[in-house]
């Protein structure tokens, strides 16, 4: 294998475990963080791959920033999750959105920074429009923790990494209130379907929601203390407020803000997305967690497949 020369631009726990992760198959790392101060551009020159972990919040100006500072020759792989609510935007379309010319690859899937930190295995979807590059990359950063799955499906991979924040958080409430097993299955099922939805409006392939960005992160990060969205979840479910939440997270919490995105998205488009909704009801103190199992619980009956 040709060790490659990587940038990473992001140094929170999903960068770091990266950087540690791709630096003992061998490969070269160059980081950048704020904390670390300097200047993101000594990260992305003379490298041949460019890795970006910085929150959706950070990305916007940064994109902005490195703009015109692109080799476009060097891939970006953009592994943060999340919907701007300003533009509902994902973060690799920030990046495109900022610099046209750039064709992103993503990173998705089924992996908890700190089960990788310990050296458990995991498997991701390395995604892109280009299958060439994504199948070359596949081949080069995959390892015996990290087995890497190629896909032509960025937006759809991006989207169901995404959403399943929102779901993750919702299955928190669930399990903060105690409500059962049953109550929990239905809840995913029901989230998965309000992924599909929006993953299917937005251009994505439906595949990628049964995937390991899809149905794959949602079975570890709706089930585990370990994930940000869904201790976020449990929080709420005892009475915190959201900026109480976030706090006793004590780090970034994209769910909540892709929440917000996709609840504006099926307003402006009529969408049916009631769990979404409700979390951000929830989370904006809007309504109490049991008034919004309520409030699921008396919606119209209907079709399953409607």
């Amino acid at each position: 294998m040709t060790a490659l020369s990587i940038g990473v631009l992001g140094l929170g726990a999903w960068g770091q475990t990266l950087s540690d992760l791709f630096s003992r198959q061998g490969h070269q790392i160059k980081v950048w963080s704020r904390r670390s101060g300097g200047s993101p551009l000594e990260a992305i020159r003379a490298v041949d791959l460019v890795l970006v972990t910085v929150s959706l919040a950070g990305s916007k100006q940064l994109a902005t920033d490195l703009a015109g500072d692109w080799d476009l020759r060097v891939p970006l792989l953009s592994c943060s999750k999340g919907l701007d609510p300003e533009t509902q935007l994902t973060a690799s379309q920030i990046w495109q959105a900022a610099n046209p010319e750039l064709n992103p690859l993503v990173l998705s899937g089924p992996n908890l920074a700190t089960e990788l930190a310990q050296g458990c295995p995991a498997a991701s979807v390395l995604a892109g429009v280009e299958l060439g590059r994504v199948q070359q990359l596949q081949r080069q950063l995959s390892s015996d923790q990290l087995r890497l799955y190629a896909s032509a499906d960025p937006l759809g991979v991006e989207l169901a990494g995404a959403l399943k924040n929102v779901m993750a958080i919702a299955a928190g409430i669930c399990d903060g209130l105690q409500l059962g097993a049953n109550a929990k299955a239905s809840l995913l099922c029901r989230g998965m379907a309000e992924m599909g939805l929006v993953i299917q409006n937005l251009g994505g392939e439906q595949g990628s929601l049964y995937g390991l960005a899809g149905l794959g992160d949602l079975l570890a990060t709706a089930n585990s203390p370990l994930s940000r969205n869904y201790r976020f979840g449990l929080a709420l479910a005892g009475g915190a407020s959201a900026s109480e939440a976030q706090a006793s997270v004590g780090a970034t919490v994209e769910g909540f803000k892709t929440a917000q995105a996709v609840a504006a998205l099926g307003e402006r488009h009529g969408w049916s997305l009631p769990i979404c909704q409700q979390v951000v009801r929830t989370a904006d103190g809007r309504s109490s967690p049991q008034e919004a199992v309520h409030a699921l619980m008396q919606r119209s009956l209907r079709d399953e497949q409607a």
